[in-house]
């Protein structure tokens, strides 16, 4: 280990940063991270980071520009205090479902911020569960792509559901819900689903047998919860007896929260990729800790050791 591992956080997840330090058997680095009264964004490291191997944890999630911003103008800093290495940790990568062009004259915005960490200064990245695992080539440095799925699955089996059966609640995340299937030796449905604007999708079919059976529909967002519900009414349709929720991200915007709590799920599994504050917390959503799964990899990146168990 030829450089020392300091780990620092900004505002967006500070809990999760502090159970990961812990993990690591490490005190947070000293850095202020705070605003100018025009809303600018002030970084000071106190402390000497100079030839440090600096990892930075900081999902960027709601307030998305702000946890953003954060995030560039500390990579900047640590680039000017000399440090020599940067890996930027993200438990979730917000714009990353803007990773194509699905009409014409859109932005990929998702490649954007990839652009702008590694202008930064970035070397290299560590992400979670990415909307779309392609995200890794937008970037030209090192990015390290890691799965909650160990942390669902250990959940889930301890749930002992009978007759289980995995559903994904779209195309896209097919692959995902499969994986998780074929470890749990569970069953599998697929949802059809078309989407027809922003944050509006419609079903179609769903493709599967569910009939009498305990259905966990997987998925990494749930964001205004809508493609859950379509997902959920169809279970629901089909005949399904218990119905459960997990997804990595947490983002509940809008009326997430309400349609979580009108809807006939009996539970809602998500992960502390997203710090969920007080007015977002609810009897249905169990949070589940990845701080242990992020400690492992940046202990294993800081020694130069291979981090591809980690990818399952």
């Amino acid at each position: 280990m030829p450089y020392e591992l300091k780990l620092f956080t900004g505002n967006a997840n500070r809990p999760l940063a502090q159970e990961i330090a812990d993990h690591l058997g490490l005190a947070l680095g000293e850095v202020e991270v705070g605003r100018f009264s025009d809303g600018e964004v002030f970084v000071q490291i106190n402390e000497n980071v100079r030839g440090a191997d600096v990892f930075i944890v900081q999902p960027t999630s709601p307030p998305v520009n702000d946890n953003l911003m954060e995030l560039l103008v500390m990579i900047d800093a640590f680039k000017r205090a000399s440090a020599q290495r940067i890996t930027t940790v993200l438990p979730y990568y917000g714009y990353a479902r803007q990773d194509r062009k699905v009409q014409p004259r859109v932005p990929i915005t998702a490649k954007l911020v990839a652009d702008l960490l590694t202008a930064a200064g970035t070397h290299r990245l560590l992400a979670l569960d990415l909307h779309a695992g392609q995200i890794q080539g937008f970037f030209n440095i090192p990015a390290d792509h890691l799965f909650a799925a160990p942390v669902l699955i250990d959940y889930i089996a301890r749930l002992e559901l009978q007759d289980l059966v995995l559903v994904a609640p779209d195309a896209g995340g097919v692959e995902r819900a499969r994986a998780i299937a074929k470890r749990l030796r569970a069953g599998l449905a697929i949802i059809d689903k078309r989407r027809e604007g922003t944050n509006v999708s419609v079903f179609m079919h769903l493709i599967g047998d569910v009939q009498g059976k305990d259905a966990v529909i997987i998925d990494d967002i749930i964001d205004t919860a809508g493609t859950l519900m379509q997902a959920v009414e169809a279970l629901k349709r089909e005949g399904a007896r218990r119905m459960f929720a997990c997804c990595v991200h947490p983002v509940l915007s809008g009326p997430a929260l309400a349609r979580l709590e009108a809807s006939p799920l009996e539970e809602v599994v998500v992960t502390n990729s997203i710090l969920l504050p007080k007015e977002k917390q609810h009897p249905k959503i169990t949070v589940l800790s990845v701080a242990a799964l992020l400690g492992a990899a940046i202990r294993r990146i800081h020694a130069e050791e291979s981090v591809s168990t980690l990818f399952v």
